[in-house]
């Protein structure tokens, strides 16, 4: 017979179960009493019966509660209670409830509900975090306002809302907008803010804080203007405007995500908000901007309207994530922004969509719901949310937004409340669309093209392969954008959008006086697999022609994409003369430095796996290696004479500043810098660390010194500059496997976390190391095995203490079929030997029974 740890580990929740709770929730007040180990919870909580409800069984959930006890109307009641939650017996008519728990936050290092960072009390609730702090029916369609009083012997108490009332060691909260359980947020500590304030358009002020550790108030200043920006580009964007006197942002060190978009009170890791030009990258300061506008956007895309199951996860996910590409677009470069989105699909949501753990946008079933925060949720959900907006256009997007917002604030939602705004507005029937959101799986599109007496007849043909549970696929509505060029470049047909709906169909053009060459999927109109035989002097004059930023930077990849396959597969040596062409791109200073970077990002080696195993050959990811070694090699070689004036250019003579032309030069420059030290052994790379001023260039010249084998001095001064940055030493730890030759990553890996600054209960730390050995895609899959046993037996450490990121980090062994034989076994030893854990954690069981299959 099975445990109930066993038998709750196996529970499977279906989407078509769904039933409203038996009750409404008309007000929540709660009561903290801190205490590190043992926190006293009070609550009192208005129930009333739900008229829309057939089941009225009174259950709240709750985990790892000590109930001390429990009354209805004011009287004690007796209550069933399991490991789960408890019921009880309640009246038929409205009622007050109210419960007393013990909760333990210092021994809570799942960093779910309640729980201590150095001293620091914070909650993260998201997705069923609330039912380990009180008892509640902790469900995204129960919503409530709340009003919160914390007592406590810290000199910040924040909780969710507008400050009510405060005294020494106590304050009060109240936040007027009912909320699901999963945004509460309740933050106490010994912190200092760096304030700011924001005027709305309406012309209320709200107070901005951005609450941190003293000695961290200076890197709050671009966290601070970022978040202005985000205010001002939603209201003159979106139309919305914030709806608090206070906006809060508190930096959090032990954190499993990026940042939360609790109401009023955003919690964020540190790595997410702390930044200066000495600690931090250029691409730290993007993800801050973006991941602050992404936090704040959820205040309507989220909060206000948040979804009614989660199941609909991406309906609050994938909109806030175009949002705030929408957002980086507008305050940085368009084309990089879109290249970039799509070089992170192609890398992180198309092999989850092409394996074991694929699934829809909306999935169907799921046994723990934090398993499906994933790339398919949040990136593809966003690709779905901008191919509508392609298909209605801009007006009738934003018409259907605003009835959105007006026919649905305050409610939990579903998908097709969503897609019926669009529909009521545009007339359009979006039952077809609607495929994306329940069926999994890439699409591939392939395409034929004819011409004869001026007519050019491009015909499509779209499939989509067999996926988990899925081995029918209807077809799909595809956007695609296509633009038609002469001989001599001119586009004789400039970007039109051609709307897919069989399984094959051809669109005509006519009135041509020749053959053109075609510009296909413009912009990536579509998350599809595009396959089309072309020759390689079609590709180069679309790398020197094509007016579309994407599908220049796609012909480059495309072009890196094949001569590396030839490489691996057939022993070929370099395309010279792709990188010729190559040159002149980079070389043209009329483009975008930024852009020109990008053109050098061929696929990364874990893409080339996958695209010699679909072609039908064994990936050897040391011969994938070898290749583009070799390749970056002959770049070098090919380039020398140009390399040293092009470096150069590309160096920022002004005062550090991460805006994007800036940034851009910097870019470039550190692809130079790679190249030049394959030329020069590092000498290049050395100057730059020992002269630099901010930690963008300190750091790609320290990424390059490893590549050379000359880090080692370099590694102890950074060490000894920077031991007491706990953000900047996450770098240190990562940069050491990430850029060492695949031969010494594991070994690195298993040396750094016997290192005094290693801390296994602290995320960011865990997957600097082991996130970045998963990366090495030739260092991770030594055939010898030593990189799955050395992950494997992390997992295993880590489960016990943070199921979470133990089960995120499974992903690394989800591609495991498409290696040999030999490969294969001992990531398979590996995934059974943690499948035998005893009192595996329900997170991580889920995860390798489903990599498994």
């Amino acid at each position: 017979m099975k445990d109930a740890a066993a038998e709750m580990t196996q529970e499977t929740i279906y989407l078509e179960d769904y039933t409203p709770f038996g009750f409404v929730v008309e007000e929540v007040h709660l009561t903290f009493l801190l205490d590190p180990g043992a926190t006293r919870v009070k609550s009192k909580i208005s129930f009333a019966p739900n008229p829309d409800a057939t089941d009225k069984t009174f259950f709240l959930h709750g985990e790892d509660l000590k109930l001390i006890s429990a009354k209805i109307n004011g009287k004690p009641v007796t209550a069933d209670v399991t490991a789960q939650g408890l019921t009880c017996s309640v009246p038929t008519k409205p009622f007050v409830w109210e419960s007393e728990v013990e909760i333990a936050p210092d021994k809570n290092t799942a960093l779910e509900g309640l729980y201590m960072s150095n001293g620091m009390y914070c909650t993260q609730c998201e997705a069923e975090g609330f039912r380990k702090i009180t008892y509640y029916p902790d469900r995204p369609d129960v919503m409530s306002t709340f009003t919160v009083r914390i007592e406590g012997p810290h000199n910040v108490l924040l909780s969710n809302g507008n400050p009510e009332k405060s005294g020494k060691n106590w304050a009060e909260w109240h936040d007027p907008w009912p909320k699901p359980s999963y945004l509460f947020a309740l933050v106490a500590g010994e912190l200092v803010n760096f304030p700011g304030s924001f005027r709305t358009c309406s012309g209320n002020k709200v107070e901005l804080n951005i609450w941190v550790r003293p000695g961290d108030e200076n890197k709050c200043a671009f966290g601070m203007e970022a978040l202005k920006k985000s205010m001002r580009w939603d209201e003159e964007v979106y139309g919305r405007e914030y709806d608090l006197d206070v906006f809060n942002i508190v930096a959090v060190d032990d954190f499993n995500m990026g940042a939360m978009e609790n109401k009023g009170l955003n919690v964020f890791n540190s790595s997410c908000v702390l930044a200066s030009p000495e600690t931090s990258t250029d691409a730290n300061f993007e993800r801050i901007e973006a991941i602050i506008a992404h936090e704040y956007f959820h205040n309507w895309t989220g909060n206000r309207i948040t979804c009614r199951d989660w199941f609909q996860l991406c309906l609050k996910e994938g909109l806030t994530v175009f949002r705030d590409s929408q957002f980086t677009s507008d305050m940085r470069s368009a084309p990089v922004k879109r290249i970039g989105d799509v070089m992170d699909l192609r890398g992180r949501q198309f092999p989850e969509d092409q394996g074991p753990l694929s699934h829809p946008v909306r999935p169907e079933s799921f046994q723990e719901i934090n398993n499906f925060y994933t790339a398919t949720v949040y990136e593809k959900g966003a690709e779905v949310i901008g191919m509508l907006k392609r298909l209605v256009g801009d007006e009738g997007y934003a018409e259907a937004l605003e009835l959105y917002f007006a026919r649905h604030d305050g409610q939990a939602c579903t998908i097709e409340n969503w897609l019926k705004v669009f529909e009521d507005v545009t007339g359009r029937d979006l039952s077809q669309f609607k495929r994306w959101y329940s069926q999994s799986g890439t699409p591939r599109l392939a395409v034929d093209e004819a011409y004869a007496d001026g007519t050019y007849t491009l015909t499509f043909r779209q499939k989509t392969p067999p996926t988990p549970g899925q081995d029918e696929k209807l077809p799909q509505v595809l956007p695609i954008a296509v633009g038609l060029l002469n001989d001599n470049g001119d586009e004789v047909v400039e970007t039109t959008l051609l709307e897919m709906t069989e399984a094959e169909q051809s669109f005509e053009f006519k009135g041509l006086s020749g053959k053109p060459v075609p510009s296909i999927l413009r912009g990536f109109s579509a998350p599809v697999v595009l396959e089309r035989a072309s020759t390689h002097a079609e590709r180069a004059f679309l790398l020197a022609h094509d007016t579309d930023p994407f599908n220049r930077w796609e012909v480059s990849y495309n072009l890196a994409r094949d001569g590396l396959v030839a490489m691996v597969r057939d022993g070929a040596g370099p395309d010279l003369a792709w990188i010729d062409a190559l040159a002149q791109v980079i070389r043209d200073d009329t483009l975008d430095p930024a852009f020109r970077e990008l053109m050098l990002n061929g696929p990364s080696q874990s893409e080339l796996a996958q695209v010699l195993f679909e072609a039908g050959t064994t990936p050897d990811p040391d011969a994938i290696w070898q290749a583009s070694e070799t390749l970056k090699q002959a770049m070098a070689e090919r380039w020398s004479a140009f390399l040293p004036s092009l470096a150069e250019a590309a160096k920022v003579t002004d005062d550090y500043t991460p805006d994007a032309e800036q940034v851009g030069k910097r870019a470039l420059g550190a692809a130079v810098l790679s190249l030049q030290t394959r030329l020069d052994g590092g000498a290049a790379a050395q100057a730059q660390f020992s002269g630099a001023d901010n930690m963008t260039l300190q750091l790609s010249a320290l990424s390059c010194l490893i590549r050379a084998g000359q880090e080692t001095d370099a590694l102890a001064a950074f060490e000894e500059q920077w031991q007491g940055d706990r953000l900047v030493m996450d770098k240190w730890f990562g940069l050491q496997i990430g850029a060492t030759a695949p031969v010494n990553a594991a070994a690195r890996a298993e040396a750094l976390t016997g290192h005094a600054a290693f801390d296994w209960k602290n995320p960011n730390r865990f997957r600097a190391v082991f996130g970045a050995l998963a990366m090495n895609h030739a260092g991770f899959h030594r055939k010898d095995g030593k990189g799955y046993a050395l992950l494997a037996d992390a997992l295993i450490r880590l489960d016990a203490m943070n199921p979470q990121t133990t089960a995120r980090m499974c992903s690394a062994f989800q591609t495991w079929r498409r290696y040999d034989a030999d490969r294969q076994a001992l990531m398979q030893a590996a995934l059974e030997r943690i499948a035998g854990q005893p009192n595996l954690s329900r997170d991580t069981t889920e995860m390798v029974s489903r990599i498994l299959g």
